[in-house]
C-alpha cells in the first residue's frame, strides 16, 4: 500500500515528472550510499557502509581527506570536531586551531594535524544528532576508516553477496591540501589502481566540486569522473565561473571535455518555491544527456527538514516524510543514479519507478 501511495505522490511531484517517460528497463540507474547509510548509522564508518550495502547500494561513497602522514581517510570534512570524540581527548587539546579552508575560517581539529595512529584512537559520532537521535546510540563504537579499509570492504562484500559493490570517492578540498603539501590525486589514483580499479568500466567514480583536480585526474586515470555542482556559489579553485553557468548547455559541453557526468544539487533539477513546494523540473537532465554526461543528483534524505513541503509528514523536522516518492519522481525524470542517506528506500523508489531490471 505504501508503494502505491508513494508512486501516486511522486506523479504529482512537479507536473513535468508526471509527464516524463518511464525509464528503460535496460538503463538501470545506480544507488549511491551517501557516506554509507548516513541516515541509519554514523556517517563514514565501516558499519555505515555495510548497512548501505545491505540496503541495496550499488556504490558506497567516502569523502576523502589525508592524515599528517598522508593516509587517505573518510570524513565529511577535514575538521573532525563534530564527527568524532576528539574534544574529549585531553592529549589533543593543543591541536585545536583556526584555519582558512576554501576562503572560510574554520575552527576545530583537522585530520592533517594527526597521524593515522593518533586518528585511530578517536571514535565516530553522529553528525546530526538533533535530526538523527537514534544514531547517537552508535556513538563511540566505530573508528575512522581508511580508504584502504573501505576498498577491502567493497571487495569482500562483492564476493559475499555476488553483487558488484562499487566505490565513489570524493576528493575534499583538493586545492587546499595541495597547498599544504598533501595533494590527493596521485594517492587516490594509485590506491584505486592497486585495488584493481583502472579502466573506465570498472566499478568506481571519482567526484569533486573543484575543476582543476578533475582535469589533472583525467590525465592520470581512465576511471569515470564526476563534476559536482551546487545550486549557488562557484568552485573553490575558480571564482570566475559559477556552478549555475557550468550547467548551461555550453557549460555542460565544457565539462564533457574532462568529465563523464555531473553530480548536481537536486534543487537544480526540481527547484522549490518560497513555501518549499516542488516546482516543474528544469531541463538539466536532458541538457546533460545531450552533452553526453551522466546525472547523479544529491542528496536524498528521509527527514522532513530535507523534503519538499508536499512530501513532509507532520511538523517535526526530524520526522520522516515520503522520500520514496521524491526519489521515485527523480528516477522517472531519467537521472542515471542518485545519492541517498537511505539506500534501502532508494531501492524501493527505483522499483516503484519501474527502473529496476
Amino acid at each position: 500500500m505504501r508503494q502505491v501511495l508513494a508512486l501516486a505522490v511522486s506523479l504529482a511531484l512537479a507536473d513535468a515528472v508526471a509527464a516524463a517517460p518511464p525509464m528503460s528497463a535496460s538503463a538501470q540507474p545506480i544507488i549511491i550510499g551517501h557516506r554509507g547509510a548516513a541516515g541509519e548509522r554514523p556517517e563514514h564508518t565501516l558499519e555505515s557502509y555495510r548497512t548501505a550495502i545491505a540496503g541495496g547500494a550499488d556504490f558506497i561513497e567516502p569523502d576523502l581527506v589525508p592524515t599528517r602522514d598522508g593516509v587517505l581517510v573518510a570524513r565529511h570534512e577535514n575538521e573532525i570536531g563534530g564527527t568524532t570524540d576528539v574534544a574529549a581527548h585531553p592529549e589533543f587539546t593543543g591541536r585545536k586551531a583556526t584555519k582558512t579552508i576554501d576562503g572560510e575560517a574554520v575552527t576545530g581539529w583537522f585530520t592533517e594535524d594527526f597521524t593515522l595512529a593518533e586518528l585511530k584512537t578517536l571514535r565516530a559520532r553522529e553528525r546530526l544528532p538533533q535530526l538523527r537521535a537514534a544514531n547517537t546510540a552508535w556513538d563511540g563504537r566505530f573508528d575512522v576508516p581508511t580508504f584502504a579499509e573501505i576498498l577491502a570492504l567493497a571487495k569482500s562484500e562483492s564476493a559475499r553477496t555476488g553483487r558488484t559493490i562499487g566505490v565513489y570517492p570524493e576528493t575534499k578540498h583538493p586545492s587546499y591540501f595541495a597547498s599544504i603539501g598533501l595533494p590527493l590525486e596521485r594517492r587516490l589514483v594509485d590506491q584505486l589502481a592497486a585495488a584493481g580499479y583502472r579502466a573506465r568500466g570498472d566499478a568506481a567514480f571519482i567526484q569533486s566540486f573543484e575543476v582543476a583536480n578533475l582535469k589533472a585526474l583525467r590525465t592520470m586515470t581512465q576511471l569515470r569522473l564526476i563534476q559536482l555542482v551546487a545550486a549557488d556559489g562557484h568552485p573553490a579553485d575558480d571564482a570566475g565561473v559559477s556552478y549555475v553557468a557550468m550547467t548551461t548547455p555550453a557549460g555542460l559541453r565544457a565539462i564533457a571535455a574532462y568529465a563523464d557526468g555531473i553530480g548536481p544539487d537536486k534543487a537544480m533539477i526540481v527547484p522549490r518555491d518560497a513555501a518549499g513546494r516542488s516546482l516543474a523540473a528544469t531541463s538539466l537532465v536532458a541538457d546533460a544527456h545531450a552533452a553526453g554526461l551522466a546525472v547523479h543528483p544529491w542528496t536524498f534524505r528521509a527527514e522532513n527538514a530535507f523534503l519538499p513541503a508536499e512530501l513532509r509528514r507532520g511538523a517535526t523536522p526530524a520526522a520522516h516524510g515520503d522520500v520514496v516518492a521524491e526519489m521515485t519522481g527523480f528516477f522517472r525524470l531519467g537521472v542515471d543514479g542518485l545519492f541517498s542517506d537511505f539506500p534501502d528506500l532508494a531501492a524501493q523508489a527505483r522499483t516503484a519507478a519501474g527502473a529496476a531490471r
